[in-house]
């Protein structure tokens, strides 16, 4: 199954929550009034999409449905559909030219990081490109071991030392490895706490500072890992994590066992943080860079076969 017909199929469950309740709201409709504009913004809301992000979708639809003058359902919906479309683009690409290039990853534990770094690795190396990974998030045993279960399964090098060692200390070898081996990308798994936000502070400065003395022009990508399916309290923790770490990017896990999809948009519209890659699947592949025309695609189609 390719990846497009992946996400569709992975989004049903946010589909069948907010596409088929705005579908519900349009029956019947002769002209689109202040009733439908209250459901919408609430059927959103019930969505994940957060309650500022909902409200300015529907200030855009109003001004785009008197401009345009649109009376049919499926234009109203089509329309909906570009405003989701276009409020979640800009900043999806991920820039990596120099050689070697690096990405860090934090996130709590369970929302799926170190999976998401084998898949990302996967990813990497069926592009040609040179990955090394760092088992930099040492507070946890488990969290080296399957790391390094990820490394084998993807093809690449591992950089590990053991639990409770420095984790800058880590990154500083797994730049060094990379460098010798002539890696394109290091990615280094790290802390996954935000119990003690000035621990996490500090270790992240360290790890800043090793990566600015090892490679100071290299460019550099920080991912937060975030499990779709805890909806509002995954952008509650994006924003805590905002407080201590330069976020250039999010991964958001587990699209396909969950209806809180919208959530997506609350992250980007609210956060303005861009969601860089999604899953949507156990599979190596079922992590990819994020498409938002596809997303939106995702969302608001018509459901055919399931198969």
């Amino acid at each position: 199954m390719g990846f497009f017909k992946k996400l569709n199929k992975g989004l049903k469950k946010t589909r069948d929550n907010m596409s088929g309740a705005i579908n519900a709201a349009l029956y019947g409709k002769n002209e689109i009034d202040d009733e439908f504009y209250d459901e919408l913004e609430e059927i959103l809301v019930m969505a994940d999409v957060g309650v500022n992000t909902s409200a300015e979708i529907v200030e855009k639809l109003r001004d785009a449905v008197f401009k345009k003058n649109l009376r049919k359902a499926k234009d109203v919906k089509e329309e909906i559909k570009n405003i989701v479309a276009d409020m979640l683009s800009g900043g999806e690409t991920i820039d990596m030219v120099t050689i070697p290039s690096v990405i860090l990853v934090i996130g709590v534990n369970g929302v799926g990081k170190t999976t998401s770094i084998g898949k990302m690795a996967a990813m990497f190396k069926e592009e040609g490109k040179k990955v090394i990974l760092g088992a930099a998030d040492t507070f946890r045993a488990a969290a080296i071991d399957q790391l390094e279960i990820w490394a084998d399964r993807a093809g690449v090098d591992i950089v590990k030392h053991k639990e409770g060692a420095d984790p800058a200390a880590v990154v500083f070898d797994t730049i060094s490895a990379g460098k010798a081996r002539n890696a394109d990308i290091i990615i280094c798994d790290t802390a996954g706490r935000l119990h003690n936000k000035k621990n996490l502070m500090e270790e992240l400065a360290k790890i800043y500072r090793v990566i600015d003395r090892q490679l100071p022009y290299a460019d550099r990508e920080i991912f937060l890992v975030l499990d779709a399916t805890t909806g509002q309290n995954a952008v509650n923790q994006a924003k805590e994590f905002k407080d201590v770490a330069e976020i250039t990017g999010i991964i958001l896990t587990k699209l396909d066992g969950t209806a809180k999809g919208g959530v997506v948009l609350a992250i980007k519209n609210d956060l303005k943080v861009p969601v860089k890659f999604i899953g949507v699947g156990e599979g190596i592949d079922d992590l990819r860079p994020f498409d938002p025309k596809a997303f939106a695609e995702g969302l608001f189609e018509e459901d055919t076969d399931e198969d």
